[in-house]
Order: C-alpha cells, then structure tokens, then sequence
C-alpha cells in the first residue's frame, strides 16, 4: 500500500495527473462554452423563428428536462461504452446539435433539438464527472473543484465569442459554426489523454444478469441525490432571481442590482479553484457540511439584515459555500457506480430546472423575501444531507 501511495506522486505520475487533468477539465470547458453558446444567442433565435415568450421559456424548459429524462439511458451507455467512449460520443452529438440549431426552419425542429441537446448534455454531464472521480481515485489527488471551475470559464469563452462574432456578423449560423470548430480542436486535443475504463459489462465479477436492467436506488444514492438536488435549487435559484430581489426587496439601483449574480460567480469560481485543497484538508463530507451551512445562514442573516451590502455579503457566502457541494457529491454518487451517478446527476439537473421556478412560486405566493427564505432553507437541507452521507476516504493530495 505505500509503495503504491509512493508511486503515484512521483515526478512522472505528477506529469500523467496533469495532462489527464487538463484533458477532463476540457470536456467540462466543451460543455460550459457549448451550452452558453446558444444561449448567448436565444435573442436572436427567437426573432428568427417568431417565437412568444412562453414558446422561448418552453424551449428552455425542453433542454432541463432532456437531461432530466436521460437517466436510464445514461446509466445504460455508461454501463455499456464507459465513460471515455460516453464523453467522446455525446461531445461529437452537442456539436452536431448546435450546428443543427442554427439552421432548425421552425419551431417544432428547435424544440427537437434542444431537446436532444438536453439528453446529450447529460450523457457528457455524467462521463465527464465519472472520469473526474476516476482521475482522483488514480493518483490519489483532489481535482473535481478545479474541473468544474473550468465549465465556468467556458460559459466565459463563449459569451466573449458571441459578443466578438456579433460585432463581425449577426448570422447565428456562422456564430454557430466558429462554436463548433472550436469545440472539435477542443475536444481532439483531450481525446488521446483522457481515461480509458472497461465497460462494467466486461468485468467478470459481476453477474449479467444484473448488469442487463435498472436495480431500485439505494437510500444512500437517494440521499446523495437530494443533496445535489438542493444544492443545485441553491446554486439555480441565485443566478435567476438575486438582482430581482436586490432591486425590489433592497431597492438597489440598476446599476448595482446585477452585481448579485457577479458577486455570486466570482465568489463560486474562486472557491472552486481553493476547494480541492480544502477537500485535502478537511475531506469531503466536512467541506459540503460546512459550505451548506455557510451558505443557509450567511443568506439567512443577510435577508434579515437587509441593506445593500449585507445582502452582497450573504449572496458571497452563497457562492462561497456552495461552490465545492456538486463537485463533491458527484465524487460519493461516481463510488457507488454508473447507476447511481446517472440518477445523482439527474437529480441535480432536475433541482437546476425546477428550483427557480420552485422559488417563484414561493415568491409569488410569500413575498420575495420569503422566496430567497426557502434558498437559504435548500443549502441547510443539504447540510443535513452530508451528515448521512457515507463519504469515501477520497484522495489525499492537493491537484496541480
């Protein structure tokens, strides 16, 4: 055991964890700039297919729920290609989809799309973290926290590059077919170094036939489930209502009021790129236990402080607490098999979509304040969670 422990932090497993790192923590950037990049355009979609707002929020709603729905299917394809070929295969279908968006003639086309797009997005959602869990479980160092950071910056990427093309040409269609070019060189420069994994269908130790259907979520998966769940409500529900409540509740100027979701970014980007030396540290289950509930009761004190300031502090507490919870407990649910991953990453992809509109309803029937009330409410619960969580031993050296 220390000869092994010794061998994977030699100078050459050094070089092997880094290349590896930067070629998974590509596939997160190729989702995160994939993504955004027909986002950053739906302005434009919606004059060219005439669109009404319920058409447009509907076709937002058709991406969440394909990745939503995509569990068995994830779990499948995971189970039967792994998660290199899983990666590979569902990037080549995200490219191919955005190209397929930018000329989609009608509505109904688009909505098929983005659809698809959805499934896609959580087939690559589930094989990027598994390979992220296996990269840590290889060499005995942290860097999921660090991986997700890097989805960030390709929401960044992208929102650069749609802003440059725009000033070039407002086709959609040339925008589009920059993205995917783009997203190819990406995606050929990770290929050869990401992780190679045998199918569980090739390991001997587990009995066919129940390899071939679906077995009933464990409670511990269900419980990591909920976390994820929760934690992305959290993490979804800032994004899309902290400059309403700053402008309506606190009265913030206009120019201020968009500073909630910045603040909120750059607390959650900055975190995650510390929060592996935390998980060195301290271990998983302490980090999301303790980032749970700096983000419930930093939120919680500053709605009842209210002001400006207070309220930009407890939105930092929010990035800052809630930053390392997915990376985390994607880790826990990659442990306990494809299975569980799948339905992890489902859970939390279905708390991203409904959380907000989870919210709104709260809002809209308690007031705003008693809305955000249930935001901090969602990271508490998950530091219930994380006090039940069986959380593995995990890796034992800080990524560099």
């Amino acid at each position: 055991m220390q000869i092994t422990q010794m061998l994977k932090h030699t100078p050459r497993a050094h070089d092997g964890f880094r290349r590896e790192k930067w070629a998974i923590a590509a596939l997160f950037c190729f989702l995160g700039f994939q993504y955004a990049t027909w986002a950053s355009r739906l302005p434009a979609l919606k004059s060219r297919l005439d669109l009404t707002e319920q058409e447009l929020g509907l076709l937002l709603m058709a991406c969440g729920a394909g990745a939503a729905a995509s569990f068995p299917l994830v779990a499948f394809l995971t189970r039967r290609l792994g998660s290199r070929r899983l990666a590979l295969g569902s990037a080549l279908c995200l490219a191919a989809l955005l190209l397929a968006l930018s000329v989609a003639p009608n509505y109904p086309t688009a909505l098929l799309v983005i659809c698809c797009d959805g499934v896609a997005v959580g087939c690559l959602n589930v094989a990027m973290n598994a390979q992220g869990a296996a990269l840590e479980t290889k060499y005995g160092r942290t860097a999921m926290s660090q991986l997700h950071a890097t989805f960030s910056a390709g929401l960044l990427g992208a929102a650069l590059l749609a802003s440059g093309v725009n000033t070039v040409t407002p086709a959609v269609t040339a925008h589009f077919a920059v993205a995917a070019v783009l997203l190819l060189v990406l995606l050929g420069r990770a290929r050869s170094r990401l992780l190679t994994d045998s199918p569980p269908e090739q390991r001997p130790e587990e009995p066919r036939a129940r390899r071939s259907v679906l077995t009933r979520p464990a409670p511990m998966t269900l419980l990591m489930g909920c976390a994820m769940a929760f934690g992305t409500i959290t993490e979804g529900a800032m994004n899309d209502w902290s400059a309403l409540y700053l402008k309506d509740v606190v009265k913030a100027s206009p120019s201020v009021a968009p500073l909630g979701i910045a603040v909120v970014s750059v607390m959650m980007l900055l975190a995650r790129a510390c929060a592996d030396r935390w998980r060195s540290r301290w271990g998983d289950g302490q980090v999301v236990r303790v980032g749970g509930a700096v983000a419930g009761l930093g939120l919680a004190l500053a709605l009842a402080a209210g002001g400006v300031l207070p309220t930009l502090a407890g939105f930092a507490c929010v990035g800052l607490g809630a930053a390392a919870i997915t990376p985390c407990v994607y880790v826990a649910a990659a442990a306990h098999g494809p299975d569980a991953l799948a339905l992890v990453a489902a859970m939390g992809t279905t708390g991203l979509l409904a959380g907000p509109a989870l919210i709104g309803f709260i809002a809209g029937t308690g007031g705003l304040t008693v809305g955000m009330s249930a935001v901090a409410a969602s990271a508490l619960i998950v530091s219930l969670c994380a006090l039940r969580i069986r959380w593995g031993a995990g890796a034992v050296a800080v990524g560099e």
